[in-house]
């Protein structure tokens, strides 16, 4: 793969913001749309979570590769075209500096760039592609690989905020590069909090909380003081939900008017759910979202009362 070619697919994210969306032509409303969101295809974890050895046995993921090349397929089939799709971390199983990421990476990335050219993709980082305890290294890895680890973009009127959540569960290595994203989170929300979009909806990985603000700490959430600091944050700003993925499950629940969205994975199910993909639609008072399994995506496409939400002006 050519630096152009990869630059072209999975280095949009720049400068903080996506090149693959017009911010000057994309800041009015001009109707529904729906983009789809995925999340943790994490090559290898499969193989790695059926032996039993989650650090080092990930060294097949052929069934990764199949799910993730039958989301594709879903994805570039549906009519009219989604606006993105945007992946929620954990591209891949193995850590910063562990085998098999090279060879992880590569082969996720020959699958994505098969998604349909007018789709762009959106990709979040999660800790298991900069690492658990982020480093300015690991981080700057990313950057060359799949680009920025956090930015912002507009779509029709909406204000969206990609964030590195590995800031928000462990900086201690990297404390200037979590002031760097605290600031420009902060200067982003006052444009939503000004009400100067139609909505704002944020992407990250690890969710602020499963069901619900008040839940015990654990490894799929936030810390309480952490969690509690960022919903009131978000809910002030008028951040209308915030999708994530890590829990490998679907799961979310609400904070005053915030939707906390946990969609399942595309890759490994660590719960009843099946492989799928969530549609969310965006209208101009609110964000419907369903997860679809990856077979009925296919098979069916999209539900006509949510095609019926796209034709209301």
């Amino acid at each position: 793969m050519s630096a152009a070619e990869a630059g072209g697919v999975f280095l949009r994210a720049r400068g903080r913001t996506l090149d693959a969306f017009s911010s000057e032509k994309e800041r009015e409303w001009k109707g529904p749309f729906y983009f789809i969101q995925g999340a943790d295809p994490q090559f290898g974890l499969m193989k790695a979570w059926s032996t039993g050895d989650c650090d080092s046995g990930g060294d097949e993921w052929k069934q990764e590769i199949r799910l993730t090349e039958q989301a594709v397929q879903a994805i570039n089939k549906l009519s009219p075209k989604p606006k993105f799709f945007v992946l929620c971390g954990d591209l891949v199983h193995a850590m910063p500096g562990t085998p098999w990421r090279k060879e992880q990476t590569e082969d996720l990335q020959r699958v994505l760039r098969t998604v349909d050219s007018e789709i762009p993709l959106v990709l979040v980082s999660g800790n298991h592609d900069v690492g658990n305890v982020p480093t300015p290294e690991t981080i700057a890895e990313f950057q060359q690989t799949w680009g920025d680890d956090y930015f912002s973009f507009w779509v029709g009127g909406v204000l969206f905020l990609v964030l590195n959540s590995q800031f928000l569960y462990d900086a201690s290595m990297c404390p200037a590069l979590k002031q760097a994203q605290d600031q420009w989170l902060d200067q982003q929300l006052s444009i939503a909090g000004q009400r100067k979009c139609q909505h704002a909806i944020v992407f990250q990985h690890i969710p602020l909380f499963l069901q619900s603000v008040d839940e015990d700490d654990s490894y799929f959430n936030l810390t309480k003081l952490v969690r509690k600091e960022m919903a009131d944050k978000f809910s002030r700003a008028g951040i209308k939900a915030v999708f994530s993925g890590h829990y490998h499950r679907n799961a979310g629940g609400t904070y005053q008017d915030l939707d906390m969205v946990v969609s399942s994975a595309i890759g490994c199910q660590l719960g009843k759910d099946t492989h799928g993909l969530r549609v969310v639609v965006v209208t101009a008072e609110k964000i419907v979202h369903r997860y679809y399994s990856l077979d009925e995506l296919s098979e069916k496409g999209i539900e006509d009362d949510l095609m019926d939400l796209l034709k209301k002006k």
